[in-house]
């Protein structure tokens, strides 16, 4: 006996009354939820080629430098780490986004993707950012959520 047939048996005894949401309602959910966090990250990954409402790629070197500086100067993060994760940060975070909105194996994609924003979550762990801290760990909540749901997945180029 299938387990919704085992719950549905069960509530009819009962007296319950059981809804369960369609698949569509589900696969509805998982594509809102993968759209919204493939636009964060992809756009997360672009406005670090951004300066003075211009971007480039020495805007990109320029800022990720800036942001690895005052990443060792403020905590025990080595000067030599903070660079070499700040210079592959933007690169990472756009292909991610553009795979997550294409729906390029997504259960993977999600997993690495929130693996990034733990990474994120370390480094301001790291420099005593409690505010920043806390925005990550709603985004990396929903990663989590998109993980439970992604099996879900109907709209996709490619499918796990």
């Amino acid at each position: 006996m299938s387990e919704s047939s085992t719950v549905a048996s069960r509530a009819a005894n009962s007296g319950a009354t059981v809804t369960t949401a369609a698949p569509l309602e589900y696969t509805g959910a998982f594509l809102l939820l993968r759209l919204f966090l493939g636009l964060r990250t992809l756009l997360a990954g672009v406005e670090k080629y951004e300066a003075n409402k211009t971007y480039s790629f020495s805007n990109y070197y320029e800022n990720m430098d800036r942001m690895a500086t005052g990443i060792a100067n403020n905590s025990f993060i080595p000067i030599w780490g903070a660079k070499l994760y700040a210079m592959s940060l933007g690169y990472v975070l756009t292909i991610l986004g553009l795979a997550l909105i294409l729906g390029l194996k997504s259960r993977l994609t999600l997993f690495v993707t929130g693996l990034v924003y733990v990474s994120l979550g370390f480094g301001l762990m790291a420099v005593q950012e409690g505010e920043g801290v806390a925005w990550i760990g709603m985004q990396v909540l929903m990663f989590v959520v998109a993980l439970l749901l992604v099996r879900n997945e109907r709209l996709a180029i490619w499918r796990d």
